[in-house]
């Protein structure tokens, strides 16, 4: 193991039996303040007593555990039941429709022309002709009367 990665390099001439005996600061990344709440919360100054910490024990026991332990036989049959049925509703075969929530790509509809088909088009073309300083123009494109 490379000690210079886990030590500060004021400690970086110690064996592992000295290490043990120092205070946490030594430790990479370990601040004073860090080092204080250690202190202040548990009593701990020194590298030995950190690794000693029985939370510290008991949390990596639990860890150790989680990753070995197996998952519940009914809870996996669920999984594998929700996993049957999402997969019979969007196909893995349909990529697009299940990032994107559509189920079917359908042909878009022809588009109209709104300003044609719009209720209101005519006056808002007026409005909009009238705004810009160009003459109304009435429904066969010719020159509204009392337009300039």
């Amino acid at each position: 193991m490379n000690i210079q990665i886990i030590v500060n390099d004021t400690h970086h001439d110690k064996c592992f039996r000295e290490l043990v005996d120092q205070p946490v600061t030594a430790l990479r990344g370990m601040t004073q303040q860090q080092a204080d709440a250690l202190r202040d919360a548990f009593g701990i100054n020194t590298i030995a007593e950190l690794a000693e910490l029985k939370a510290v024990k008991w949390a990596r026991a639990i860890r150790t555990m989680a990753s070995a332990e197996a998952e519940p036989s009914g809870e996996k049959a669920k999984e594998t039941l929700i996993d049957d049925a999402v997969e019979m509703t969007f196909p893995a075969s349909d990529p697009v429709s299940i990032q994107s929530s559509i189920t079917r790509i359908e042909v878009a509809p022809d588009k109209v022309d709104a300003s044609s088909d719009h209720q209101g088009a005519a006056a808002i073309e007026a409005h909009n002709r009238e705004t810009i300083g160009k003459p109304a123009l009435g429904p066969g494109g010719e020159k509204t009367a009392g337009a300039a």
